[in-house]
């Protein structure tokens, strides 16, 4: 009974494609070295040619179920120890690793023809030639990361943060219990409220004036210590430079495999880092209020939590939807007209490329976000309603400076929604045909006329377009700067 039990087992697993015959091979070959038992009396006990167990011993071929139980049996086992997931001894792992390796796409395409693993091949060869392949790999990996590998991920993370109404319950909760901890009473959070969280973490704070310049701050996690810039400009927000380097380690994040692995890494720490400057329990009821007033203003939420327009819009996406029942779009975008942020849940009908990739394409001339940069009154949000191919969407947009020049971040709902928010009354109002080329993409048919075959401009391209992404596990870190860096500042 016990043996057509594991007989039906062993056919499961074969149907499911789970049996490995290289650990197979191996394992029959460990048991019988175990043994003392040579090729050729294993071979004759089951009947078989030895050249026919050789293949079997080196995963070149799949053994049936019949002669499974027969090499169990001539071996004193079961069926269940060779098809047992127990790891093999360390030497029987490096060879399978290489034979793996050898079988796969890094081996195939430097014209490394599969050979046989003899046994007098030292561990250190064979751990010498999987460091190699695994070298090789990253090194292929970092030069997949790709502008339209980086569009892809952004593409597949947008569509995660539509599906959740950009609500992550889980990243709230970290940062209800972080707070929680250092005993916030809620409302702003102050820079020494940050500095209890760094403490909590094991963390203490040091400004330094020699930060790596593709830094933003530094973590020494053997010895505890945070590195930040100890020139930090007037417009920078000293709070958030902490709390983005301790929400990478409240999240336990590790080294990122890939580009898109990085991407959502960082989404999470801005996340998080809002959640903690703008906490959910104290925000929403704040929200709600403004709602039930008909009242609700971005400016309002930047004031009351002290953060920066950017950081209150991005926030109050992630609580319109599951607390306010307002579907929004979310927009950054740069002077040159460049989209270099977005996010929708209002079938706002972004401009998009073949991939679906949002940043990096052009704002339609007409959007609030483009508008905004012309208008001469930056003191005061602008408003705007837009009338477009799927409707009439309305605005309320900011221009903000940073190193890489002035961006627009703004915000918008549908008509139906506009009802809620101050700025509804606003007289602004444009038409989007941006759905057809001649919107923005061309110039209206008279004027084209009269200048395609005389202008000749000197394109401007912001130098990012054209770059590839830098590589490495930190996209654009110089490691040995940072290495050198943290050497140099380690407590002797």
């Amino acid at each position: 009974m016990n043996d057509l039990l594991a007989l039906e087992n062993a056919t499961a697993a074969v149907d499911d494609e789970e049996v490995d015959t290289l650990t197979i091979g191996r394992r029959i070959r460990q048991l019988r070295t175990a043994r003392g038992m040579r090729l050729e009396e294993l071979a004759a006990a089951v009947s078989r040619a030895p050249s026919q167990l050789s293949m079997i011993e080196n995963g070149r071929r799949e053994p049936k179920l019949t002669l499974l139980q027969s090499i169990a049996r001539a071996l004193g086992t079961t069926l269940d120890a060779l098809l047992e997931s127990e790891p093999l001894d360390e030497r029987a792992q490096r060879e399978v690793a290489l034979e793996r390796a050898m079988k796969g796409p890094t081996f195939r395409s430097l014209g490394i023809e599969p050979f046989r693993i003899p046994r007098s091949l030292s561990d250190e060869v064979l751990d010498a030639l999987l460091a190699l392949q695994g070298e090789i790999e990253r090194l292929r990996d970092e030069r997949a990361a790709t502008p339209e590998e980086a569009r892809r991920a952004n593409v597949a993370l947008r569509r995660l943060m539509r599906t959740q109404d950009n609500h992550f319950p889980e990243l709230e909760q970290q940062a209800q219990r972080i707070l929680k901890a250092v005993d916030h009473p809620g409302g702003p959070l102050t820079q020494r409220t940050a500095s209890d969280i760094a403490a909590h973490l094991g963390f203490t704070l040091h400004y330094v004036p020699d930060l790596p310049q593709t830094t933003r701050s530094v973590a020494d996690l053997k010895h505890g210590r945070l590195y930040l810039s100890s020139r930090l400009t007037a417009k920078g927000d000293p709070r958030t430079a902490v709390l983005q380097a301790l929400c990478s380690r409240i999240l336990g994040h590790g080294e990122p495999a890939s580009y898109a692995e990085f991407l959502r890494q960082r989404v999470e720490t801005n996340y998080l880092t809002g959640a903690l400057l703008i906490p959910e329990s104290h925000a929403v009821p704040f929200l709600q209020d403004a709602k039930k007033d008909r009242a609700i203003s971005i400016e309002d939420l930047r004031d009351a939590y002290s953060v920066s327009y950017e950081t209150a819009a991005h926030r109050f996406t992630n609580l319109a939807t599951r607390h306010l029942g307002i579907r929004v779009h979310f927009l950054k975008v740069h002077e040159s007209g460049t989209i270099t942020k977005a996010y929708e849940n209002d079938d706002v009908n972004f401009p998009a490329d073949r991939l679906g990739a949002i940043e990096g394409q052009m704002c339609c001339r007409t959007w609030t976000s483009r508008v905004v940069f012309d208008v001469d009154d930056h003191f005061n949000p602008y408003y705007q309603y837009t009338d477009t191919g799927n409707g009439t969407y309305w605005c309320t947009a900011r221009v903000e400076n940073s190193s890489e020049g002035a961006h627009s971040v703004s915000v918008g709902v549908r008509f139906d929604d506009t009802k809620w928010f101050l700025g509804r009354d606003t007289t602004n109002r444009a038409v989007s045909k941006h759905a057809t080329e001649v919107c923005c993409r061309r110039a209206p048919a008279e004027l084209e006329q009269a200048w395609r075959d005389n202008a000749w401009p000197n394109v401007k391209t912001p130098r990012t377009l054209l770059a590839t992404l830098p590589t490495g596990a930190f996209p654009g870190v110089d490691t040995t700067d940072v290495y050198e860096f943290l050497q140099a500042h380690a407590p002797h």
